[in-house]
């Protein structure tokens, strides 16, 4: 089915099947015609590639991507829209759902099963409440996975794909980076998804790296050295380390000057580089 954006298709459909909108659920489905092809295309949503969906919605996205990849398994929690998909996406063969919550599926087990011989991708309208939770579970697995192409509060979208280095990195900037190459591929406004948001979205496009940063002896100490740096983002390296992880501030004092950095430094200036030596420095220091 392919008018699954005009809005009185939507409504017909979900009537027909006396569904309405969760908002526990986060269910905003999109209305914008152009926006599903551009995600498709820029997803690796083509021949020789599985693609994961998550959250299905009425099936707008999972039209687009069945049109262009050799198969498409579908995640979705909401029972209520099994009917619904089975009636808007019957015209494709190639398309599985299972009626499931992505964070309790074992993904290793479903790429195994169901995409034997193809190239795997990940394309996704995520609620905004699971954006960064999903998208971790997606790289921190290590996924025999292409990329991870998802739509995201615009905001949350800028600080996945902000510069290492800059104001606008966090600790999920960090993460992201570790285990891919983020980019941010196209702006999408409130007005493209009934009902509308509060907040515009972005697309945004993880091409997943074959290795990650060298030097990391130790990756939960890593990321929680991460963390501890930025919890606390008006204070230096320093005193959000040392009050964040219950380190003494005169060695984590000490790992920044072993580390080469200058005694004040914030966190957002250092590089993936610097946060790697600085975390082996304080771990070497506090005997861990």
């Amino acid at each position: 089915m392919d008018n699954l954006c005009d809005i009185n298709v939507i409504k017909d459909v979900l009537g027909r099947h006396s569904f309405t909108f969760s908002k526990a659920l986060g269910q905003n489905f999109l209305v914008n015609p152009t926006v599903c092809p551009k995600i498709a295309q820029m997803g690796n949503a083509e021949r020789g590639f599985g693609i994961i969906e998550i959250g299905t919605g009425i099936g707008v996205l999972t039209n687009e991507l069945a049109k262009r990849a050799d198969k498409v398994v579908a995640v979705e929690i909401d029972s209520r829209l099994i009917p619904v998909l089975e009636e808007t996406l019957s015209e494709h063969s190639n398309v599985k759902i299972i009626n499931d919550d992505i964070m309790k599926v074992d993904l290793h087990r479903l790429i195994q099963e169901e995409f034997g011989g193809l190239q795997v991708a990940v394309c996704a309208n995520l609620p905004y409440y699971i954006t960064s939770p999903v998208i971790m579970r997606l790289l921190e697995e290590r996924l025999p996975i292409r990329s991870v192409t998802v739509m995201v509060q615009k905001e949350a979208g800028q600080r996945l794909c902000a510069k290492m280095g800059t104001r606008e990195m966090g600790a999920v900037t960090v993460a992201v980076n570790y285990f891919s190459e983020p980019k941010l591929l196209f702006n999408v406004s409130r007005g493209s998804f009934m009902p509308p948001p509060n907040v515009d979205s972005c697309v945004v496009r993880f091409d997943v790296r074959e290795n990650t940063p060298a030097g990391v002896t130790d990756e939960k100490f890593f990321f929680k050295t991460v963390r501890g740096a930025f919890s606390q983002r008006r204070k230096t390296l320093v005193n959000s380390v040392s009050a964040s992880l219950g380190i003494d501030k005169p060695k984590a004092a000490e790992a920044v000057k072993r580390s080469g950095l200058e005694e004040n430094v914030r966190p957002e200036k250092l590089s993936m580089e610097q946060l790697i030596k600085f975390s082996e420095e304080l771990k070497t220091i506090c005997g861990l």
